[in-house]
Parts: C-alpha cells; sequence; structure tokens
C-alpha cells in the first residue's frame, strides 16, 4: 500500500498540473462502482464537472483536493491504486476504473488492480479523515510520540502503524524507521525510554524525507503520477532483506510477526 511517502510524492507531482484546471467530464468505468463511497457514482460523475481544482493537500494516506465550490475529492489509494496525469490522446493506462477529463486537455486516471481504493465527493473531510492521528511528517517530537503510547500495552511497530495513532506510516516505513532508531520491533511502547523516544522521533522524519527524496519506494504497485516507479526500494536498510547482512554490523536481517505482520529487524542493532 502506498504510504507517506507515496502519496506525498504524488500531491507534489499534481499541485503544478491540475490546481486552477477544472473537471470537464467524470467516467466511471463498468465494475469500479464501489470504488465511489458517496454520492451514488452517478451524482458523483454528474457533480464534478465545472469545479475547478483550487489546492490539492494530503492527510496521512488521503488525498484532499479541494474544489471550488467549497467541497472535496477526498482520494484513498489502498493497496494497488495509482493516480495518473495523462494527454487526453494516450492509450487507455492498464486496469483503468475512473477518468477525470480537465480543461486542458489532460485527464486524471484512477488505475486499481484489485479495485480496493475508494472516492468520496464531501461537502467537509472530516467524518473520513478527522480519526487519522497526527500526520507522521509534520514535526513529531519526542513528547508527542510519549503521548502515543502513554497507556496503552501494544508493541512500538503496532503502534506506528495505528492511523488512528500517527497517520502516514506502514509497514514499510515502520519498520525502517525503527532500525534505524535502534529500537526492537516487538518492544512494549510504554517500555521506551526518553532518550529512545528522542531517536525514534528523529528517526521517523529522516525516513520519510528520504524515501520522499527517492520518490517513494516501488516493490510492487506504486507509481508516480507519470506512471514512473520510485527508487526507494534500492535503499532501505531492512524492508524486505531477510537474510541479508545488516548494513551496520553485518548481522543477518531476520523476519519474524508483529501484530501479524511480517517484519524484519536486524538482532543486533535492535536488541
Amino acid at each position: 500500500m502506498p504510504e507517506l511517502p507515496e502519496v506525498e510524492t504524488i500531491r507534489r507531482d499534481l499541485l503544478s498540473r491540475v490546481v486552477g484546471h477544472s473537471f470537464t467530464g467524470v467516467r466511471v468505468l463498468p465494475g469500479a462502482e464501489r470504488i465511489v463511497r458517496w454520492p451514488s457514482p452517478a451524482e458523483f460523475a454528474r457533480a464534478l464537472p465545472g469545479r475547478r481544482i483550487e489546492d490539492v493537500s494530503r492527510r496521512g494516506k488521503y488525498l484532499l483536493f479541494h474544489l471550488s465550490d467549497g467541497r472535496y475529492l477526498v482520494i484513498h489509494l489502498r493497496m494497488t491504486g495509482a493516480l495518473l496525469h495523462r494527454c487526453k490522446d494516450a492509450a487507455d493506462d492498464a486496469y483503468l476504473r475512473i477518468s477525470f477529463s480537465l480543461d486542458d486537455s489532460s485527464e486524471l486516471r484512477y488505475t486499481d488492480l484489485r479495485k480496493l481504493g475508494s472516492m468520496w465527493l464531501v461537502e467537509e473531510p472530516e467524518p473520513i479523515v478527522g480519526k487519522l492521528g497526527p500526520d507522521a511528517l509534520e514535526g513529531l517530537t519526542w513528547q508527542g510520540l510519549r503521548s502515543l503510547i502513554d497507556g496503552r500495552s501494544a508493541t512500538i511497530k503496532a503502534v506506528l502503524m495505528d492511523q488512528e495513532a500517527l497517520a502516514g506510516l506502514g509497514n514499510i516505513y515502520s519498520e525502517e524507521a525503527l532500525f534505524v532508531g535502534g529500537i526492537h520491533p516487538r518492544r512494549p511502547g510504554k517500555s521506551l525510554a526518553r532518550d529512545e523516544l528522542r531517536r525514534l522521533s528523529k528517526a521517523i522524519g529522516e525516513v520519510l524525507l528520504e524515501a520522499m527524496d527517492h520518490r517513494g519506494s516501488s516493490f510492487r504497485d506504486y507509481v508516480d503520477a507519470d506512471g514512473r516507479e520510485g527508487q526507494h526500494q534500492w535503499h532501505v536498510k531492512v524492508y524486505r532483506r531477510t537474510g541479508k547482512p545488516c548494513y551496520n554490523c553485518g548481522t543477518p536481517i531476520e523476519r519474524i510477526k508483529v501484530s501479524g505482520r511480517s517484519t524484519h529487524f536486524c538482532p543486533r542493532c535492535q536488541r
């Protein structure tokens, strides 16, 4: 699933391309109706033409298109979704589900192999994104991290992946941040000392910024708004590196289950 760096990369790509332009048409292809969560697919397609995109923002893993009538188009890519910017004459992309025509003869195309993504056209985004915790990219301090884990018995990895605690991290970047911070993923969050929280809060920011510099990670389905793969998969420290030597100490990376998810770590650097 695209995580914060991938969604932020797409947002930045789209800012200079779609802001100030209006929708002229919407096409929801047969079989993709369930992607449109609100309103009905027919009303969704009728309501967007004529609306200008004023801004594109992000909350965690959600994209928010601010429209000229005060409403919001909210998009979650889920596991295999992609949002591509194409000229209208470009050949249809594989697994095209929904296309948005714009007034400059370009299109936004939503593709999704498994049709798990979601879209809403709403007056206010809070019913959709209001339960999200603070954004992982917005200056998370060790005190803020402490407030997320106080009173919880969950492992630190489970806390980092809980979108209602901290928005934006998934399996890739929680593992990478824990490695950089030197924290074992099975540690109870409440057991972390102040110095460990300082290291981890710093590591989260560093890992996310580095991934954004590489335009995200393409281990499987993620592509940017031009359909290009990210490059951060070539720079990860532990994720999917089972049995390979740790870059710090040479110890083979191990894989375990934490909260039902495969988790990679260095048994020496993350005791």
